[in-house]
């Protein structure tokens, strides 16, 4: 029976597109594993505190700490929203990844988390894709991977990417409307089939 560790870091509960794929990732991920386990944690909802010296210096003794790292050494798969805000991650995903990378434990050469498969939906509200004009503002994907790979070792990094989310909002971006549906329904259909793949390679 595999464990899937399910994040969600988007502000609202209703309405945002990294929840709706990570949704729609764990439905298909049910359907394919129905006796498989789902541990979830919404960070807004229960955000965690910020990492205070005390619990630095506790490392995997401090009790949260202890029991953040043991969900995600538990962890056969982690799913991870992380909309962008402000050009980067929400800061309770931050809070959460400082919690949970303890040096010497489970981060860098003691790393237990190395083969464990990420999938992150990183959604946004405009584009951010290598071309476009604000390329170089995009640090969610970028700031990502580079810790997971740098402090877990992970071998397998996975990226959705629901884009132009605020087409619906912003006046002056009405004319992508279109291009942003395209965008969320094919990072659904995406979180779908990945789901179903991984649950089912897990299974085997």
């Amino acid at each position: 029976m595999a464990t899937l560790l399910h994040i969600d870091s988007a502000v609202s509960p209703q309405g945002s597109a990294s929840r709706d794929v990570t949704a729609a990732f764990v439905k298909s991920w049910r359907e394919q594993h129905p006796e498989g386990e789902v541990v979830y944690r919404d960070l807004a909802a229960t955000p965690l505190p910020h990492l205070d010296i005390a619990a630095v210096a506790a490392g995997a003794g401090n009790a949260l700490r202890a029991e953040l790292a043991a969900e995600l050494a538990a962890a056969d798969a982690v799913l991870i929203g992380a909309p962008m805000y402000n050009f980067t991650i929400p800061s309770t995903l931050k809070a959460w990844l400082d919690h949970v990378i303890i040096l010497g434990y489970n981060a860098l050469e003691e790393s237990s988390i190395t083969g464990t498969p990420f999938t992150v939906v990183a959604s946004r509200g405009g584009s951010y894709v290598a071309g476009s004009p604000r390329a170089d503002f995009e640090f969610v994907q970028n700031y990502l991977e580079k810790v997971l790979t740098g402090m877990f070792g992970v071998k397998d990094v996975d990226f959705i990417v629901p884009e132009l989310t605020l087409a619906h909002t912003v006046p002056a971006m009405a004319e992508l409307i279109p291009l942003a549906e395209a965008s969320r329904v094919r990072a659904q259909e995406e979180a779908a089939q990945k789901a179903k793949a991984l649950a089912s390679r897990l299974a085997a």
